[in-house]
């Protein structure tokens, strides 16, 4: 989950006191807010408490359809909680202190620690993954009849032991803002093999090494980065993301930070390869509209003759169309509608990176 460390400005170079000290900024009470507003946002199925849970998910589902706008009669302490849980979730600190309680609580009790979104949208998440992968090794379009026809019989010999065309040991993947991990190890099940987990804090890469290898996954790679400052020099044909673009955008300068995880993106992904976005804070076509405002950016850095760091190739972005392309969602998740508007708690959605 997380996996992020904004980049130091001009400005700001030595951190402000209050910029990473939560503990003595907030009190118990509002970190507990600030938990317990994420969580009602991250499980898969969950309703807030004393709710109705019809109308919990037709005004969630609103609020998604919406964009997430706030109403214009929200109260003064709707802002305060939403600022409260926005300036938490998008600090270090808060990271460091959950994984560090998390490594604890595994060590005395055995417990990985919590799924993000939950299992059922991880494993959901994973599966349709691997189906979009080798529809992809295969040049067919992810969400055709063949291309899932294909997919789901490799899929199938992969779960038999035996031997497939399109061979998803070949991919290498990486998981940003790996947390424990987990997600990985739903993805060795579908037949992955190569995978490598990031994440920015320490305690939460100690926790995801300890939990793989107690399930005998020692094969699995964890290493401490920062998506938004990476340091890895190796590319990956499959890049798998739950949640860490959300808790980007939950900081302040959200928007402005974004810049350099998209830049990371098209850093580590091979040509060709595949990135998978899970959200609950973003909708499909939101996440859609972000990828092209930012190949658009490339093309205005190509067309003005500015060098780009974001790739090997400086001028990628006139001639050779955008950076990333829309392949596919998740289709599968319920939908809620309310009020002429639907959307859904979460959403998956692939990108290509083109050649």
């Amino acid at each position: 989950m997380a996996g992020i460390r904004w980049p130091p400005e001009e400005s700001d170079a030595q951190p402000r006191q209050g910029d990473f000290d939560t503990h003595s900024h907030y009190s118990d009470d509002e970190r507990s807010l600030a938990a317990d507003s994420w969580s009602v946002k991250s499980e898969y199925g969950s309703t807030l408490d004393g709710d109705d849970p019809r109308q919990s998910d037709a005004m969630e589902a609103l609020a998604v359809a919406a964009g997430n706008l706030r109403s214009d009669y929200s109260s003064d302490k709707d802002e305060h909680e939403e600022e409260v849980e926005q300036s938490m979730l998008g600090q270090q600190s808060y990271w460091d202190s959950a994984y560090t309680e998390e490594l604890a609580n595994f060590r005395e009790h055995g417990d990985a620690g919590e799924i993000w979104f939950g299992e059922e949208v991880m494993e959901t998440m994973t599966s349709w993954t691997a189906r979009v992968c080798l529809a992809v090794s295969a040049g067919l379009p992810a969400g055709s009849g063949e291309g899932l026809s294909l997919a789901q019989r490799g899929l199938g010999e992969v779960a038999s032991g035996g031997n497939v065309t399109l061979e998803l040991a070949t991919w290498s993947v990486l998981d940003i803002g790996t947390g424990n991990g987990v997600l990985l190890h739903s993805l060795a099940k579908q037949g992955f093999s190569d995978l490598t987990g990031s994440d920015y804090v320490e305690s939460s890469v100690e926790l995801a090494r300890a939990v793989a290898e107690r399930e005998g996954l020692t094969d699995i790679h964890f290493v401490v980065d920062d998506i938004l400052d990476t340091k890895l020099d190796r590319k990956f044909k499959l890049i798998t993301d739950k949640g860490t673009l959300d808790a980007i955008g939950l900081h302040q300068d959200g928007d402005a930070r974004k810049i350099y995880y998209w830049r990371a993106i098209v850093k580590l992904l091979q040509p060709g390869g595949v990135l998978v976005i899970t959200s609950c804070n973003s909708t499909k076509n939101e996440l859609v509209e972000e990828v092209t405002a930012f190949n658009q950016s490339l093309k205005v850095n190509s067309q003005e003759g500015k060098e780009s760091d974001v790739t090997s190739s400086p001028s990628r972005g006139v001639e050779e169309g955008p950076a990333l392309e829309y392949i596919d969602h998740v289709r599968t998740y319920p939908v809620y509608r309310f009020g002429g508007s639907e959307g859904s708690r979460v959403c998956t959605v692939a990108f290509i990176l083109k050649a």
